[in-house]
């Protein structure tokens, strides 16, 4: 559900079947993210409808020195958005709903909303503003929170586009579709994932989150600084349908699975699913793999950070969740895609770099706000005790560790912030761009 600092664009790859690809290889390349404390998470890879290939590692709860195995269950963050598509798809076979029905007839509050359509809620066209955006967030995203206040949160904010002039992603649009249904099947959107998606599936281990229980399997999730730190924990009433479903890589898997061998929906409503317009079509992105194309979602709350695709033309499907991450997800999914469909791949050799101990007035002369007319957001640069914290423009902050003089990374994003500090910049790198910043 939350962004990284900027959007990081999944670019996947081809060939061979789950009988030939090298086994090994998959179970090193984990192998050696564990052991350079890269990331903890669990992988499951479902060919023909059948698990092919299954890996866990990490730790499930560090303090509870609880290892992560193929019954760890992540929130999912985003992918939620798919389930709830799946949801709302099916009210409108059903006759409930449709693709043209206003948002007025159950939200009049909300700007614009005798315009929105619950076609535009499902492809991000809205124009509703992403009340994960709002600068005070973080300051509420640990408590809970009426339905009644979570929609006046998101009436406040307002439309920042005219309805259908482009595609933006926001997180209002299915919390707004959520409470649609509910309104619709007058029943709590937890009742409707697992009637509508779980029991169709056969899913055992897939609902709408709750305050973490390590007793009941659910893993805690984690932010890598110099080591391992628990991440604040959302309070589940806030993310809804846009990000609160709990689940297993196994179980993403079969509800891909599922949906796609039209057993949530007809086969019609799956094709009109995958219709894509910007990217994004209805609860769904398209990923491209060299010649192949996967349909799906990726996700990320808190510490956890997951992807969920189906590539239909091979039938096969990948889910990755993770609970802490000190690598992109992206070289993640490159890596098991290569290696499984046969395509040249080097594992990754990981460099050891020892984090600079600094005290906290050593990174006073880094504190400010920096911005470029060439870049779109400003990046805020403050500390906590002898952490720099970087946030940039209605996004979450994220802590930043020293490897060399002047140099930062946070690594979970691929980026690195060079400082001149006597100059008053700072070269921000990332997916192979650099910005220079100036101080303000």
């Amino acid at each position: 559900m939350k962004n990284l600092l900027l959007l990081i664009t999944i670019v996947l790859s081809t060939n061979l079947s789950a009988q030939d690809f090298e086994r090994q290889k998959m179970d090193s390349l984990f192998t050696l993210i564990e052991s350079n404390q890269k990331g903890m998470g669990s992988i499951s890879i479902f060919e023909e409808g059948r698990e092919a290939y299954q890996h866990s590692f990490g730790y499930a709860s560090k303090e509870g020195n609880i290892k992560a195995t193929d019954k760890t269950k992540y929130r999912i963050g985003s992918i939620s958005k798919t389930f709830t598509a799946s949801i709302i798809m099916k009210l409108i076979e059903e006759g409930k709903l449709s693709l043209t029905t206003k948002l007025s007839e159950y939200y009049p509050e909300i700007e614009n909303s005798k315009e929105i359509t619950i076609a535009q809620l499902l492809k991000h066209r809205s124009g509703i503003f992403n009340f994960t955006n709002a600068e005070d967030f973080t300051s509420w995203m640990e408590q809970p929170i009426s339905k009644a206040d979570l929609v006046k949160k998101i009436a406040a904010n307002g439309s920042v586009f005219e309805p259908n002039a482009k595609f933006e992603y926001s997180n209002s649009n299915y919390v707004l579709l959520s409470f649609i249904a509910e309104k619709v099947e007058n029943k709590a959107l937890a009742q409707l994932i697992k009637e509508m998606v779980c029991m169709p599936c056969a899913l055992e281990n897939t609902y709408y989150g709750s305050k973490i229980s390590t007793k009941n399997n659910e893993a805690k999730s984690y932010i890598k600084s110099s080591e391992w730190q628990l991440a604040p924990e959302s309070d589940m009433s806030i993310p809804q349908g846009a990000g609160a479903v709990v689940s297993t890589p196994q179980e993403l898997n079969k509800f891909l699975n599922c949906l796609f061998n039209n057993k949530i929906v007809s086969e019609k409503t799956v094709q009109a699913m995958m219709e894509i317009e910007d990217g994004y079509g209805l609860g769904m992105f398209q990923v491209p793999f060299y010649d192949k194309k996967a349909y799906g979602h990726n996700g990320a709350i808190d510490g956890f950070q997951a992807n969920a695709y189906y590539f239909p033309v091979e039938n096969v499907s990948v889910a990755f969740t993770a609970n802490g991450l000190a690598m992109p997800i992206n070289d993640i999914m490159i890596g098991v895609l290569s290696i499984y469909f046969g395509k040249e791949y080097s594992l990754p050799e990981f460099k050891e770099t020892k984090a600079l101990d600094l005290k906290s007035e050593d990174l006073d002369k880094y504190l400010g706000v920096y911005s470029s007319p060439g870049f779109p957001l400003k990046i805020t640069i403050t500390k906590k005790d002898n952490i720099l914290i970087g946030q940039a423009t209605n996004q979450p902050s994220f802590p930043l560790e020293a490897y060399e003089t002047d140099k930062f990374k946070f690594e979970q994003a691929g980026l690195v912030l060079e400082f001149s500090p006597l100059d008053h910049k700072m070269l921000l790198k990332q997916g192979g761009g650099k910005y220079e910043l100036s101080k303000e």
